[in-house]
């Protein structure tokens, strides 16, 4: 190797990549712990952090100063004599009490896949989940769905990460010339409420399982749109699908295999009408599969959460789609790794 060489490569981004860990684990434990929570109702000391969340003297300072050094929180002063507030970014989406915090996934994130991650290899190995059902637990959505508490973080969690592509979606499509829409695995009516908003012609059905329906129909009354919005109740894999111009589906396809995608297309081009669109919201993964890194280790997380799922391209999907009937896909950006794919009948 020439000293040229040398001088041009360093071993910083594998070190940023192999160690990221350290700052992922800090800043979710920060989450779980409410620090933005807390310091969203004003700037605070050390001192008055280290009470409110009972911290040991110890790395107190090392802590909040790596989340400043992190860009999570801003600080004035230095350690004994230093106050602690949010950034802009910490302050809207890390702050438990806004309608934007996004921290439900992130604290699931902690809970559940920070351990079952510690596996990968071997899911690589075996293809098999790595998350509670490796111990005799009950499969994901089974666990969730029997827990009102959790099932209500979940549906939070979830809404959080995609209200920005829900809002992106909602008002960078042209919805005029559609009377009906359905979002299939609705949960919480976030994008049939955020369609609603933006297209006060639409009618919308949220469609998901039972245990749902009562926080779907909160959501829905919360905003006014009872007379926009139904909320209706069954089950993706036993029922035909609502009949509508639109059939929505938001990070659905990705919990499942190759047999089970290609029925839900079939089912969803079935309630369309001629010139019905079926629009996919995902992470889809780039053709070439190098660039989304997002969406490739969401797929080696699906590998650790489901027997089947996995996420996939523009092309995978093309093919379902064309197996399905469909004759015109075109993909849209949305926001950060997410994608729309939109498929005309």
């Amino acid at each position: 190797m020439n000293s040229t060489t040398e001088n041009q490569i360093t071993p910083s981004r594998i070190m940023e990549v192999g160690m990221g860990f350290w700052a992922s684990k800090t800043l979710l434990t920060a989450v779980k712990m409410g620090l933005f929570t807390h310091l969203a109702n004003g700037e605070l000391s050390g001192k008055e952090i280290q009470d409110k969340l009972k911290l040991h003297d110890r790395s107190l300072f090392d802590f909040l100063d790596t989340l400043v050094a992190l860009g999570f929180l801003n600080r004035d002063g230095l350690k004994e004599n230093a106050t602690y507030s949010n950034s802009e970014d910490s302050n809207v989406f890390l702050d438990k009490n806004k309608p934007s915090y996004i921290g439900g996934i992130l604290e699931m994130s902690n809970n559940r896949l920070y351990p079952f991650w510690n596996n990968l290899e071997e899911a690589l190995l075996t293809g098999k989940p790595q998350n509670e059902t490796k111990n005799g637990g009950k499969p994901l959505f089974e666990a969730i769905y029997a827990d009102e508490n959790r099932l209500r973080e979940f549906i939070h969690g979830m809404s959080g990460v995609q209200i920005g592509n829900f809002m992106k979606l909602a008002r960078d499509i042209d919805f005029s010339k559609y009377d009906t829409l359905c979002d299939i695995g609705g949960s919480g009516a976030t994008l049939s409420i955020l369609i609603a908003k933006n297209n006060p012609h639409i009618k919308c059905i949220s469609f998901d399982l039972p245990a749902v329906e009562p926080i779907a129909k909160e959501n829905v009354t919360h905003f006014g749109l009872n007379d926009q919005i139904e909320t209706r109740s069954g089950d993706f894999f036993t029922d035909e699908l609502p009949k509508a111009d639109v059939i929505t589906m938001g990070n659905i396809l990705h919990d499942w295999g190759t047999k089970d995608k290609l029925m839900l297309i079939k089912k969803a081009y079935n309630a369309l009408p001629e010139g019905g669109s079926l629009i996919i919201i995902e992470n889809i993964i780039d053709d070439e599969r190098n660039k989304n890194a997002f969406g490739l280790m969401m797929s080696l997380n699906m590998a650790i959460e489901t027997d089947e799922g996995y996420d996939f391209t523009l092309s995978d999907f093309k093919q379902w789609a064309q197996e399905t009937g469909f004759n015109n896909t075109r993909m849209m950006h949305l926001t950060g790794p997410a994608s729309a794919i939109i498929a005309v009948k």
